[in-house]
């Protein structure tokens, strides 16, 4: 099976779909008048599949639920099983392997995309939008490699992977916040919650050009460790015991706070049904934490429990279900209608369902990810083949098919199978039984690996 059967981004057929209707059966989507649709990505970071209201987590997430609720729930959601991976992906619709990106980014690395690399932003700004990002952008740790660089216009927030919420230093010491790619101190003028969350509002009210539709990248710090939260989120759970978990789940609600002030100001500046709002976490739920040596003066105590990824296996960093099928949902007043897609989605499958939404006509660059506006009408994706690799491990799904491989190369290490539709949770490894299958995917899998820069 060649790769590129799998990565016809045109979608024969959906050239009309900017004059689809909301069907009768309540799973439809709509262009109506909107030509070119203003676009805001909330992205979270290590939100578990069980750390959302929707999915009967005893955390409080009311905002993102309606966004689940009232638009597209993406139930087969998937991203890499790391932050800097999924961003990778997100902004390019390409897996991050191409780029050599197998982990995240830390500190002293140089690592970022290519200078020529076709971006989301880059694509949405050469047609007509204004491009924002406020908060983690983690493809580049200095102003050469910020945001500025992949076609955002405006960018506020901070370059690394972690950072002190309330001093907003990396873990050691590295100053890292930044407007406009330069770097600025904003210690001791609050949360970065509300700091990231009050600057996607200033820039839907303020900032941004009202003469063009907008592209606004929302990426907070939250729930990663290292956490900090004010009294008041944690007081909302007393029925929590353990007090790490208790934490976890106050900067969840305080995160979705922070989305539902936004959605409040697309209603106050009237661009709500102008306005698609996609959400997911960058990756699955992280079991533990210890800080170790980092955040010196042992500021932040080890956390024993964080994220709950059940019923899925598995962790942040892994490829089983549990470090990369994450919560998402795609909410559009007036033009998406609600219902839980089932269809296998990606990451990689955002940046070319946008542009077909924005310019149906333009042709881009060699990618992996595909179209997939369609689903959100309840029709069926051709069946794919998903490739995801990790440091230390690689994976492929095709169909209910899935082979995850552990080891630094395809010579060493162990495989598994598992059939996702009888074994969801990945509990038994039918590599034996199915030897037919197993080649195939092998197969599959060594096609994308040739494809990497690793």
């Amino acid at each position: 099976m060649k790769r590129r059967q799998f990565i016809d981004y045109s979608v024969k057929g959906l050239s009309g779909l900017a004059l689809y209707s909301v069907l009768s059966n309540g799973i439809g989507c709509s262009r109506n008048s909107v030509s070119k649709p203003n676009i805001i990505v909330i992205i979270s970071d290590d939100t578990g599949w069980n750390d959302v209201g929707y999915h009967g987590s005893e955390i409080k997430t009311p905002n993102i639920d309606k966004l689940a609720r009232e638009g597209a729930e993406l139930d087969n959601f998937y991203v890499s099983p790391m932050c800097s991976p999924t961003r990778a992906g997100l902004m390019t619709g390409r897996y991050p392997s191409r780029y050599g990106i197998l982990g995240p980014i830390i500190g002293g690395s140089k690592q970022t995309l290519p200078p020529q690399t076709i971006t989301l932003p880059q694509f949405l700004r050469e047609n007509g939008y204004h491009t924002a990002i406020s908060g983690k952008w983690h493809l580049g740790l200095s102003a050469e490699s910020g945001p500025l660089q992949f076609g955002f216009d405006y960018s506020y927030g901070y370059f690394h992977g972690q950072i002190d919420p309330y001093t907003h230093l990396y873990k050691w010491g590295d100053r890292t916040w930044h407007r406009n790619d330069q770097l600025f101190d904003e210690g001791g003028k609050g949360h970065a919650t509300d700091l990231i969350t009050n600057e996607a509002i200033h820039f839907i009210k303020e900032l941004r050009d009202k003469d063009k539709p907008f592209f606004l990248y929302v990426a907070y710090s939250v729930p990663h460790f290292p956490l900090d939260e004010e009294q008041k989120w944690i007081d909302m759970y007393p029925d929590i015991e353990n007090e790490s978990r208790r934490l976890f789940a106050a900067s969840m609600t305080h995160m979705d706070d922070g989305i539902g002030t936004i959605l409040e100001a697309l209603k106050e500046e009237n661009v709500e049904r102008e306005t698609m709002v996609i959400f997911l976490s960058d990756n699955g739920g992280q079991e533990k934490w210890d800080s170790g040596p980092d955040y010196y003066e042992g500021k932040f105590p080890p956390n024993d429990v964080l994220g709950d990824n059940s019923p899925l296996r598995g962790w942040k960093g892994d490829l089983y279900e549990g470090g990369i099928r994450v919560p998402a949902a795609i909410y559009w007043k007036g033009h998406i209608s609600p219902a839980k897609i089932t269809e296998l989605t990606t990451v990689q499958d955002l940046f070319p369902t946008i542009a077909h939404l924005v310019n149906p006509s333009e042709v881009l660059p060699d990618i992996d990810g595909i179209n997939v506006w369609k689903t959100l009408d309840g029709k069926k994706l051709t069946e794919r083949v998903i490739y995801w690799r990790s440091d230390k491990q690689f994976a492929v799904r095709q169909g209910n098919w899935k082979l995850v491989h552990t080891g630094t190369s395809l010579d060493e290490g162990t495989t598994e199978l598992f059939d996702l539709e009888t074994d969801p949770f990945e509990k038994m490894n039918v590599f034996e039984q199915y030897p037919d299958i197993v080649t195939e995917l092998i197969k599959s899998l060594e096609g994308f690996i040739a494809g990497d820069s690793v």
